[in-house]
């Protein structure tokens, strides 16, 4: 070594070093163009995120910042620049060939959803392209049957519904504004709701606390406090052949109570009837710290008031016996909720206990109970109503202006709904089934009428191209052709057809017939091949698509697949099977 060392030329060792430095720095700046070392931030870090091909990108744009680099769980990924649409810019991340974008751009992007569960007690994020489900038919449609998925409804906690009225017992709605009003489509499914509830339930807990009887072994122990200057007896009552409560309490006094003490159940229901102005009062302990709250049932026609911890029903006189049912956890939060604009205000407070009964005023009272449900009161609440308030048209005037959209000349108070019409006629029609009084059957016979006449006379009835019926949700003009409200209108008719036979159902069963022709033509219209329309403006109007919500598409699904299991037509099997595929992402296949 020292010999060669000696040989090589001082000024050819430098040269020698020279290059040698020089393929260094060639080298190290070519790797440094690729990867620059720095790490992202922990708190930068976000999980989950979507994926996208690296080969669906736009050519990649030079960053003027170094890319940022970093190491999770051992895996090397580098922050990059994203192209939207030649628009704008997002940061995302690269690991080896793939892409990643953070999936609170790609959820608002493409509308699709997802959230980090716990399972197993490992984090697992889920994702799905819809946020509504399809429900799974139990059995072939039938009118005393489940009324759809009608058994998941709980339309008296909607933040629409202002309160359930203390004199008609059904709701009130605020949909279209915030005076309140009743609204028959509102009130129809109120009434199936219950009775498909009462359906798939099971029997609910009934305490009984008092019933004037002497050998009723149901009474529980409560007892009755009677202060001075109050009275409080058993007596005959002849129109109920049975011995009642008679009650006298001055407005004056702390009133009559009857200790409850019920943290289970806040269903509450007497039978009452006043010979004075007076009131029953429920006493809670809530959630909410302080005094209880008290819900006042008063015998005048106010709809709903709330100061302080007490909330006030009117319940109408009551001066011949009737029953008083009551849900005192949703009489409480639309209280406490009460407010001037059209959605009832959230509130977190909740009943924990019903501490007691009061009675003021002169009158009797009998069969004091607390229950988990009443779904029957609750159903014969609408279907009564729906028979008190037909007009001589057979319809159920809506008392409230509806605008419908731009282009659509709005529709005055007084107006018919062909869903209005037919989810009554299904509330009345199980009436009848359940009850067999005429009543119900003649009011549900009546309300065919709007059917046969057209929406500009009006009545709910649209032709389509001049040649297909339609049966109007909003009868405008022009016509709107809302799908989902068609088929409701549909199953009312089938409803009545099916259940007064060939011939009282006879002119029922030929709208159904017509309806059926034309859903069987137009339902092409309503698909987009990747979802479904929610009316044809576009057709009427020549405006863009009105898209039907998910919650909307599942609903046509639920209502096509119960009209196949009574109509075998081809259509409606492919159809909803179409329609299911597009809320996983399976859309219609391009040319």
């Amino acid at each position: 070594m020292r010999c060669l060392a000696a040989r090589v030329n001082y000024k050819t060792l430098i040269v020698i070093c020279a290059l040698f430095t020089l393929i260094t720095v060639l080298l190290w700046n070519r790797c440094s163009s690729d990867i620059s070392i720095r790490f992202l931030p922990r708190a930068a870090f976000v999980v989950p995120s979507a994926k996208i091909s690296s080969s669906q990108q736009q050519p990649p744009q030079p960053p003027e910042p170094p890319p940022v680099v970093g190491v999770v769980g051992g895996i090397k990924y580098e922050e990059i620049d994203c192209l939207i649409n030649d628009e704008s810019t997002i940061k995302g991340r690269r690991e080896g060939g793939e892409i990643y974008l953070p999936f609170s751009w790609v959820e608002k992007y493409f509308e699709v959803y997802g959230r980090v569960v716990q399972y197993d007690g490992y984090d697992r994020f889920e994702f799905q392209h819809s946020y509504s489900k399809v429900y799974a038919q139990r059995e072939p449609y039938h009118p005393e049957g489940v009324f759809m998925s009608f058994e998941g409804y709980n339309v008296e906690v909607r933040d629409r519904v202002k309160c359930i009225s203390g004199v008609e017992g059904v709701p009130l709605s605020t949909q279209w504004g915030p005076q309140g009003y009743f609204y028959a489509i509102q009130i129809a499914q109120y009434g199936l709701s219950h009775y498909s509830k009462n359906l798939t339930e099971r029997a609910p807990h009934v305490e009984v606390y008092d019933t004037a009887e002497e050998k009723d072994s149901r009474v529980s122990t409560a007892s009755w406090s009677v202060p001075k200057g109050c009275s409080l007896s058993r007596v005959h009552d002849k129109t109920r052949s049975t011995s009642v409560r008679s009650f006298s309490a001055p407005d004056s006094s702390e009133g009559i109570s009857l200790q409850l003490g019920n943290s289970k159940d806040f269903i509450l229901s007497l039978d009452l009837k006043f010979t004075s102005n007076g009131s029953v009062s429920v006493v809670l302990e809530t959630t909410e710290k302080g005094p209880p709250f008290t819900i006042h049932y008063v015998t005048n026609t106010q709809l709903i008031a709330f100061k302080d911890r007490d909330v006030t029903y009117g319940i109408g006189p009551r001066s011949s016996w009737s029953t008083l049912t009551r849900d005192l956890l949703t009489d409480l939060r639309k209280g406490v909720g009460l407010s001037n604009t059209k959605a009832v205000k959230a509130t977190k407070i909740m009943p924990r206990r019903v501490v007691r009964l009061v009675l003021h005023g002169r009158g009797f009272a009998d069969n004091i109970t607390i229950s988990t449900t009443a779904h029957m009161a609750a159903f014969f609440a609408a279907s009564d109503w729906l028979v008190r308030n037909q007009d001589e048209r057979g319809g159920w005037p809506i008392m409230v202006t509806r605008k419908l959209g731009e282009g659509f000349r709005p529709l005055e108070p007084g107006w018919y709904s062909a869903m209005a019409q037919g989810q009554a006629m299904s509330t009345l029609v199980r009436a009848y089934l359940l009850t067999k009084n005429q009543a119900y059957l003649n009011a549900a016979l009546k309300a065919v009428g709007p059917y046969k006449v057209p929406s500009a006379q009006h009545g709910v009835k649209a032709v389509f191209m001049n040649k297909y019926d339609w049966y109007e949700e909003y009868p405008t003009t022009p016509s709107s052709f809302v799908l989902n409200g068609f088929i409701y209108s549909l199953l009312g008719l089938y409803d009545v057809a099916d259940t007064a036979g060939e011939i009282l159902g006879r002119e029922a069963g030929q709208l159904f017939s017509r309806g059926m022709e034309s859903l069987k033509a137009m339902l092409p219209l309503f698909d987009t091949g990747s979802g479904s329309i929610y009316d044809l403006r576009h057709f009427m109007l020549g405006t863009a698509p009105n898209l039907a919500r998910w919650d909307y598409h599942t609903t046509h699904i639920n209502q096509l697949q119960l009209l196949a299991s009574i109509d075998n037509a081809p259509i409606f099997r492919d159809v909803v099977k179409r329609w299911k595929n597009y809320l996983k992402g399976i859309r219609a296949k391009h040319n």
